[in-house]
């Protein structure tokens, strides 16, 4: 197959993005794998015979001071989110991805969205479902509700938002490569709920909403009581490809446990490919040479996969 062209943005000047982008244009396996427009501050890191730099308005920034947010480096990052989406949109590359980003930088230089995710779907003029999705290795995550307080979770839960968390991660699985794949969902609480005893969201909100991916044709099990439904999804046999969580620690706590430095964000639903390490910025160790480069790996491993069915597809 023809190489997919990913758009690829060093992410946070002050934090260990462009580490992160040089330690993965540095290795041939990200060579070989696409072709790849690089997104970020001239000189910042040293392009590769397989990327070229992307001329931009940030293209000649000043130097960021390291492990320092405000509004100018937040800015900056916001720009560049909207030069890879755009690529991405405007069918220059098959697929965007980024090295972390600081949330609070983001804020500070004009980001009022949730966040990326909402600022992406905004940009894009996509007002369809999405959410965030968790990757690490063979296992993806979905989430019915996200960056919300954990009293408001029940009231935000519906059979409707259920199915549709199910369906975007089955859409998202299919583009990665997986084209049957098996999906857990998550109950709400403690052992489920005890039959009712301890809250009846699972009889009367998941249940039927995992009924209706079923009749939908989604292959979904569950609910299942959240402290065992990931010892169910990860075992060699009968386990699952994905487990669709209510809430954001309830997938998050899991994953990052079984690999914090190897998970990878998908943007869910939305109608361009974006990936991102799972991590964040890491301030301690920026500029140091320390930073474990695994998640940029899968990241641009899992944009490369989802780039060549984006192409394919259209």
């Amino acid at each position: 197959m023809t190489q997919p062209t990913i758009a690829l943005f060093t992410g946070d000047p002050a934090g260990i993005g462009p580490e992160l982008v040089q330690k993965l244009l540095n290795h041939s396996t990200a060579q070989q794998a696409a072709k790849i427009i690089l997104i970020g501050q001239k000189d910042s890191v040293t392009a590769t015979p397989h990327a070229s730099w992307h001329n931009w308005s940030g293209f000649n920034s000043p130097p960021f001071p390291r492990a320092v947010y405000d509004a100018n480096n937040g800015a900056y990052m916001i720009a560049a989110l909207a030069e890879g989406a755009a690529l991405v949109r405007d069918g220059k590359a098959d697929a965007f991805c980024f090295a972390p980003l600081n949330k609070s930088a983001l804020r500070m230089g004009g980001m009022h969205q949730e966040d990326e995710l909402r600022w992406f779907a905004e940009f894009l003029n996509y007002d369809g479902v999405c959410g965030e999705l968790n990757v690490l290795q063979d296992l993806w995550t979905s989430r019915v509700t996200s960056h919300v307080a954990l009293k408001e979770v029940s009231s935000l839960l519906s059979s409707q938002k259920v199915f549709e968390s199910i369906e975007m991660i089955t859409k998202a699985l299919k583009a990665s490569g997986k084209t049957s794949p098996r999906l857990a969902v998550c109950g709400l609480n403690p052992h489920n709920g005890d039959n009712g005893n301890y809250g009846d969201e699972e009889i009367k909100i998941i249940a039927p909403g995992i009924e209706m991916g079923i009749k939908a044709g989604i292959p979904a099990d569950g609910p299942f009581p959240a402290d065992t439904a990931f010892v169910r999804a990860i075992r060699k046999e009968g386990g699952y490809d994905g487990v669709v969580t209510m809430y954001h620690d309830q997938g998050q706590i899991a994953m990052k446990l079984m690999g914090f430095e190897k998970g990878v964000t998908v943007h869910g639903g939305l109608p361009i490919p974006i990936t991102t390490p799972a991590h964040g910025t890491a301030y301690d160790i920026a500029g140091q040479n320390l930073a474990n480069p695994q998640a940029m790996f899968n990241a641009f491993e899992l944009a490369c996969r989802m780039g060549q069915h984006h192409r394919q597809s259209k």
